[in-house]
């Protein structure tokens, strides 16, 4: 499990074809490496892989061609956001995420408003319906609030902290993004399609 605080930015430095998947290395940054385990889970551009091979600088992770499929900002060279996988006893300063990516959205704007950064994503139409105002939903393993949505577009304000500690400094529209839904809207329609006779 994540939070969506983001607490370092990385860089691929190395994706190498392995079977059908990649094996990706990853610089660090500031990412402290000193509590860091073989087997242990970091979510990279919010997509949660599992450490297979590390150092003082950096670490390895397997990616598969199903991740791969879903998501984006993973090419040798990019910067990504990185997270370690949340404790019981850390605080919860965005909202519980899975680091299972659940699709690619295009960013439509990004623009400076004074004081801020007004972003609007397109989302893809079948992932829309999970994203609601004042809801939770994650953009690059960032954690954020939707301040507005219509059809399948839904807006976010950018504080500057946000954006010049992440991988948003380097937004534009256009881009492709990482989208992670609340998973709370997906178990709340499993639970109604259950109760309907439906099936999800």
């Amino acid at each position: 499990m994540f939070t969506g605080i983001v607490t370092a930015v990385g860089r691929v430095s190395k994706a190498d074809p392995q079977g059908d998947g990649m094996r990706l290395r990853i610089e660090a940054g500031t990412l402290g490496m000193e509590d860091v385990v073989l087997g242990d889970s970091i979510a990279i551009q919010g997509v949660c892989h599992t450490v297979v091979a590390m150092d003082a600088r950096g670490f390895e992770v397997d990616t598969s061609r199903a991740t791969l499929s879903v998501t984006t900002g993973l090419e040798a060279g990019r910067e990504v956001n990185l997270e370690k996988s949340l404790r019981l006893a850390d605080r919860l300063g965005g909202h519980l995420m899975q680091g299972h990516v659940d699709g690619v959205g295009k960013v439509t704007v990004f623009e400076d408003v004074g004081g801020s950064w007004r972003l609007e994503i397109e989302a893809p139409p079948e992932l829309a319906r999970y994203i609601a105002k004042k809801g939770s939903v994650a953009i690059d393993g960032v954690s954020l609030t939707v301040n507005s949505i219509e059809d399948c577009r839904f807006e976010i304000n950018v504080i500057p902290h946000t954006r010049s500690v992440t991988t948003f400094r380097n937004l534009a529209p256009g881009a492709p993004v990482n989208v992670e839904v609340d998973m709370v809207a997906r178990y709340l329609e499993r639970l109604s399609l259950a109760g309907s006779g439906e099936r999800a």
